[in-house]
């Protein structure tokens, strides 16, 4: 019996919670209707409410967004636009970092998760798949030997996580994709693969 039970969990557990976040996802995508005038919106020249046609024009908001920014006039307007954000002084933290960091994490030359390495941590004794970053340049200028900026993500959830430098020389680099490693740290391990170590 608890065999048979536990064999069931192991079926709907992982369905039950992907039907969960597909769920939240399409609800709060389908939010971006509100923007449309009451008489231009779904229900009410078809008379019910059809999940899924927010997402559908979120993501064609967002396309045409991105064919506009491309040509000459759009690429004007959006770095009119931005010049605009950053002279605010709150707004221009907020915005400049996250930009930043979303340009360094969506366009196709970012330098973001470069590496996967292995790291000493939480002691000296224990490792932690870590992702190489970049180093800005006046803590390279401060530090006396070769350092890499490393970024170790939490388990299960790798948005969050340690940011902090270590000596090259005490890192080890793996030869598996940032993609793999990711999988290897949303899973706690359970789903792991044959990793090759190239360095020591």
């Amino acid at each position: 019996m608890k065999r048979y039970f536990v064999t069931g969990l192991l079926i709907w557990v992982p369905l039950g919670i992907t039907l969960w976040v597909l769920h939240l996802l399409i609800g709060t995508l389908d939010q971006s209707l509100t923007i449309l005038p009451s008489d231009w919106q779904p229900e009410a020249w078809i008379g019910m409410r059809i999940p899924g046609l927010g997402v559908i024009l979120t993501l064609v908001v967002i396309l045409l967004t991105g064919v506009f920014a491309t040509n000459f006039f759009g690429q004007k307007i959006v770095d009119f636009w931005e010049r605009l954000l950053i002279r605010i002084p709150v707004v221009k933290s907020i915005y400049g970092g996250v930009k930043q960091v979303s340009d360094t994490l969506l366009s196709g030359n970012g330098h973001a998760f470069r590496k996967v390495l292995l790291v000493r941590y939480p002691h000296p004794q224990a490792w932690s798949l870590a992702f190489q970053t970049n180093v800005p340049d006046e803590v390279a200028r401060a530090l006396p030997d070769e350092h890499v900026a490393v970024f170790i993500p939490t388990t299960p959830s790798p948005v969050n996580g340690f940011y902090f430098y270590v000596k090259r020389s005490e890192v080890v680099e793996l030869d598996v994709s940032v993609d793999r490693a990711l999988k290897y740290i949303i899973s706690m391990g359970v789903a792991s693969g044959e990793a090759r170590t190239l360095t020591q």
